[in-house]
């Protein structure tokens, strides 16, 4: 069965700098579906900042053909055995938003226990250049509306030079995911997220985009000193 995986890890300033422009995951790794390498970036930080783009910490986001293989690549790779000192989630598919180049789309979905289960939200975009000013007017306000939020335990965005951008973020329930999207959260400003996605209908930012839900499986590691992002999920 697919399987999904999200892994944060820091790295020294330099050796994350190279690896920007030198992809570390090789295509032809097995059982490989999709991979993309990112430099985390902190939700809702003002543009040009030294917070805003984090270069010791990475974000990479995969699809497998199974578990296993994530687990050899984990073992035996020089990256994954990078990627396996850091903290990372394994997830199945519920379902897609849009369509995004590289990503198959398993024919099996999975579903959650209840709405009061934990989920995991992971959009990915690739920018339309001329659309940048627009979208990062509507789009801080929504970072800040997830960053804050009460229902996320873990939330930040990535980037990938030159124009693709992405979000991850744990919920603690699918409820307060979805209230969040629709602009029904108990929260200042609620509506952020509907009325940046209604400005997207009107006119895209992207030249393709889309957003993945997923129930999460098992976590491992940690990231800055924390564990246990994931509320009732196998902690490894």
């Amino acid at each position: 069965m697919n399987i999904f995986s999200y892994h944060l890890v820091e790295l020294p300033f330099l050796d994350a700098a190279k690896r920007i422009f030198s992809n570390p995951i090789s295509e032809n790794t097995k059982g490989l579906i999709y991979s993309e390498y990112m430099t985390a970036m902190t939700l809702g930080a003002p543009i040009f900042s030294t917070s805003r783009i984090l270069i010791g910490q990475v974000a990479v986001f995969m699809q497998w053909e199974n578990e296993i293989a994530l687990e050899s690549y984990l073992e035996q790779a020089s990256f994954g055995r990078t990627l396996a000192k850091g903290w990372h989630v394994r997830l199945s598919f519920i379902r897609e938003w849009g369509k995004f180049s590289g990503i198959k789309i398993p024919n099996h979905r999975d579903r959650l226990d209840s709405t009061d289960s934990p989920v995991v939200a992971v959009t990915l975009a690739r920018m339309k250049p001329f659309a940048v000013p627009r979208f990062i007017y509507w789009g801080r306000p929504v970072e800040k509306l997830v960053r804050d939020h009460s229902g996320t335990t873990l939330a930040l965005a990535s980037i990938k030079f030159p124009n693709t951008v992405s979000t991850f973020s744990v919920w603690k329930t699918e409820k307060e995911m979805t209230d969040m999207v629709h602009g029904h959260s108990i929260i200042e400003k609620p509506k952020r997220h509907s009325d940046a996605m209604k400005e997207r209908e009107r006119k895209d930012f992207h030249f393709e985009f889309t957003t993945l839900r997923f129930k999460p499986i098992a976590e491992f590691g940690s990231w800055k000193g924390q564990t246990n992002f994931i509320p009732n999920t196998k902690r490894i």
